[in-house]
C-alpha cells in the first residue's frame, strides 16, 4: 500500500485541530466501550482546548500531526521528565498518545509514529520507551508487542468516572 504522508510538529495555533483529531479518535476507539455520560465527561477533561494548550506548551512534551493529503490522519503525543504520567524511569520517553482516525488505520501509519518516538527517544539518549494501553485494547496490545514492547506494569485510567486498567508497556533502545 502506498504511504504518502507527512510527520509535523503541532504547534499552539493549530489547538482546534489538535482537540478535532483528539475527541474523534477517542471516541471512534473507546466509544462504544464507556457511557456517553463517561465519554463525554472524559472528553471535556483531556481535551479542552485549555488544557491541550498547557499540554502545547509543555517543554516536556511534544505532539506531532500525521497527515495524507493535508489532512490529518492522526497524532503522537509523548512526554518525558515530569510531564510522563508514571514515574517508569528518568531514562524514558512515554508515548502519552497515539491514534489514528479510522480511515487511515492499516496503511502503516501507526508505525510510522511508533518510529517517529523512537527516534526523539535516541536523540533525547533514552534508553527506552513506554505507554499504556487498555486492558481490552486487544489489536493494540497485539500491534506493540509485534514491535517489541512488553507488559512492565499497569495503573488505573479513568474515563468519566469509570475506573479501567491499563497495561504498561515498555521497550528497550538499543
Amino acid at each position: 500500500m502506498k504511504n504518502d504522508y507527512q510527520i509535523k510538529r503541532v504547534r499552539e495555533n493549530q489547538v482546534q485541530e489538535l482537540q478535532t483529531i483528539s475527541r474523534l479518535t477517542f471516541t471512534q476507539t473507546f466509544g462504544a466501550d464507556n457511557s456517553e455520560a463517561d465519554l463525554n465527561k472524559y472528553l471535556d477533561e483531556a481535551y479542552g482546548k485549555d488544557k491541550l494548550v498547557k499540554e502545547l506548551e509543555n517543554p516536556n512534551s511534544e505532539f506531532y500531526f500525521i497527515l495524507v493529503d493535508k489532512e490529518v490522519a492522526g497524532y503522537l503525543k509523548v512526554n518525558e521528565f515530569d510531564a510522563q504520567t508514571e514515574k517508569v524511569d528518568e531514562a524514558a520517553l512515554e508515548i502519552e498518545r497515539i491514534y489514528l482516525d479510522n480511515k487511515f488505520q492499516h496503511r502503516g501509519l501507526g508505525l510510522a509514529l511508533i518510529q517517529l518516538a523512537e527516534k526523539i527517544a535516541h536523540d533525547k539518549n533514552k534508553k527506552k520507551i513506554w505507554l499504556g494501553v487498555w486492558e481490552k485494547n486487544y489489536h493494540a496490545q497485539k500491534f506493540y508487542e509485534k514491535d517489541g514492547f512488553k507488559r512492565f506494569s499497569e495503573h488505573t485510567f479513568v474515563v468519566g468516572n469509570d475506573k479501567q486498567t491499563d497495561y504498561i508497556l515498555v521497550k528497550p533502545l538499543d
